[in-house]
């Protein structure tokens, strides 16, 4: 009977708090589908940006020369 008693008492602790969390939240509910947007194509421009960054004459040569050192041969 105890434990009926304590676990009821919880559940309306469980649930208060979750009525309560879901009066806090507001309108503002996570992003929109613009922001997923804008999001998505700050993503896309940083990696076009690094692809270009990897794939230059300099950093080619940089990184053969540090694979050349670091197996020892000459690339």
């Amino acid at each position: 009977m105890f434990v009926r008693r304590w676990l009821e008492r919880a559940g309306t602790a469980v649930r208060s708090r979750i009525a309560a969390a879901r009066g806090k939240a507001g309108p503002d509910q996570g992003m929109t589908t613009a922001e997923y947007a804008l999001g998505t194509l700050a993503a896309c421009a940083a990696a076009a940006l690094l692809y270009k960054v990897l794939t230059s004459g300099a950093m080619e040569s940089a990184l053969r020369s540090v694979i050349g050192k670091a197996l020892g041969v000459h690339v």
